[in-house]
């Protein structure tokens, strides 16, 4: 097996398990004890994993649940949902990035005649009503405090779509961390919509500058167009302009 798809296969492994130990994954990967070890070492340098005795464990922080998040600064995420939908056209085939910001957009989109692709449980039940909107989902592992789907088994499916505007969420971002999520699960397949998409719109309020999270999942310059509620510090105005990162001050 290929080391980078192995790779991925063992952090899939130990995120569903939430911890292995070092003969259990040489049994479930058929590999010696040194290949996993040299694994396992390159799992603990993201700092997404910790070392524990005889293996691996989730390094995870309490993942917020959805409604907990979705009540936070309500009305920044509302006015930041409509201006993101303020882009979409006829025609677009669109991925939303599950989030408490991005399923605002959706109340925004049901007149347009649009394709969404999208992991998340609210926007496909929300768009069951609107004829002209055609879903795709992307399935996987359900991640009930996100509400979405993480793990994706499927994600070369992605390769099939033309995807020409995606809306990403994320926990937060810094000049070192660049864009980062909380979730584990739904890592890989916000890298592979990045890789991707033609256009990425980045939707956050004001409170995630400064902020990271867990994982990240793109860089600074992998964005195109970031939407916030609040000019940021002039810090991030010279960071954004440096990554040719057009902001929005959504109003």
């Amino acid at each position: 097996m290929i080391k980078e798809k192995r790779l991925i296969q063992i952090k899939e492994y130990v995120v569903k398990q939430q911890s292995a130990s070092l003969d259990e994954l040489v049994k479930e990967f058929n590999v010696s004890k040194n290949t996993i070890r040299r694994d396992l070492q390159e799992l603990l340098n993201t700092g997404a994993f910790k070392k524990v005795y005889g293996g691996i464990a989730v390094n995870q922080k309490k993942l917020e649940h959805f409604h907990e998040r979705e009540i936070r600064n309500h009305h920044e995420k509302k006015i930041l949902g409509r201006a993101a939908a303020d882009f979409v056209e006829d025609g677009d085939i669109i991925f939303i990035d599950s989030g408490t910001t991005t399923i605002e957009m959706l109340n925004h989109l049901k007149e347009k005649k649009i394709t969404i692709l999208t992991n998340n449980i609210d926007i496909i039940v929300g768009s069951i009503p609107f004829e002209n909107i055609t879903i795709i989902t992307i399935g996987g592992v359900l991640e009930r405090k996100t509400k979405s789907f993480g793990i994706n088994y499927n994600l070369e499916m992605l390769n099939t779509y033309n995807i020409n505007k995606a809306f990403m969420a994320s926990t937060g971002l810094t000049p070192t961390n660049g864009v980062t999520n909380a979730s584990l699960l739904e890592t890989e397949l916000k890298k592979k919509i990045v890789k991707r998409s033609k256009t990425i719109f980045l939707l956050v309020d004001h409170t995630k500058f400064g902020q990271y999270g867990l994982t990240t999942y793109c860089e600074l310059n992998n964005i195109h167009y970031l939407i916030t509620d609040k000019m940021p510090s002039q810090e991030y105005q010279n960071l954004l302009k440096e990554n040719l990162v057009q902001f929005i001050i959504a109003e």
